[in-house]
């Protein structure tokens, strides 16, 4: 039987890893490119960095994500309990139900290079680079995967991992795997998500309840 050199073979396996890794950018950039609104169901689990003695500490939490490019987007936190996430183009709010408390900061200072402007601001790869360096990485867990790294040396994140499926509709994003300077990681994992849909506009208008605290940093 005739068999190729190990040069060879080596070669084309790397070929094939780094073809597959350039489709995981062109599906990122095609997500960007052609998905201007949506909704999905989302989980998030947030571990934070083992102390001496203890274990690390994990929190669950999920609801509903709604966006409209570019700029606005809604989380509604419903376990373990309720906090509202709205950006309206200006202002990034955070509604705490429980304490009846609102934060309010202005949109751009606040989001910055976090996983947010990466869902909602960008509108393809070419402005998404502006912000944060690229790089494929190998798939896991039936998803293609990029690697988004902050340019800046200030922002709080260490990188942004965005997992992505080809479906018969386009492209979904169905995770982003998120890893603070302090060492805490995010994963939101998104289900049940519909592209390209009409959302009202009031969706993403957020006035603060009466009675409830104002805090603006």
């Amino acid at each position: 039987m005739f068999k190729l050199p190990h040069a060879l073979v080596g070669a084309g396996v790397a070929l094939a890893t780094t073809l597959a890794q350039a489709q995981a950018t062109q599906w990122l950039d095609q997500y960007l490119r052609t998905v201007h609104s949506g909704r999905a169901q989302f989980s998030q689990t947030v571990t934070s960095p083992a102390r001496a003695g203890q274990a690390p500490r994990v929190k669950t939490s999920s609801g509903t994500f709604e966006f409209q490019r570019p700029g606005k987007f809604r989380f509604v936190y419903q376990r373990p309990y309720e906090q509202w996430l709205i950006a309206d183009g200006k202002t990034l709010w955070l509604y705490d139900l429980d304490l009846q408390q609102v934060t309010a900061r202005p949109q751009t200072q606040a989001l910055g290079t976090s996983p947010a402007a990466l869902l909602t601001s960008s509108q393809g790869v070419d402005g998404l680079q502006k912000d944060f360096a690229l790089e494929e990485v190998p798939d896991a867990e039936g998803l293609s995967w990029v690697q988004a790294t902050p340019r800046s040396a200030d922002a709080p994140l260490a990188s942004v991992r965005a997992g992505l499926r080809r479906t018969e509709a386009g492209v979904d994003l169905v995770r982003l795997d998120v890893l603070d300077r302090l060492g805490q990681r995010s994963v939101l994992t998104f289900s049940a998500a519909v592209n390209n849909i009409e959302l009202p506009a009031s969706l993403f208008v957020f006035r603060p309840p009466a009675g409830a605290d104002v805090i603006r940093p």
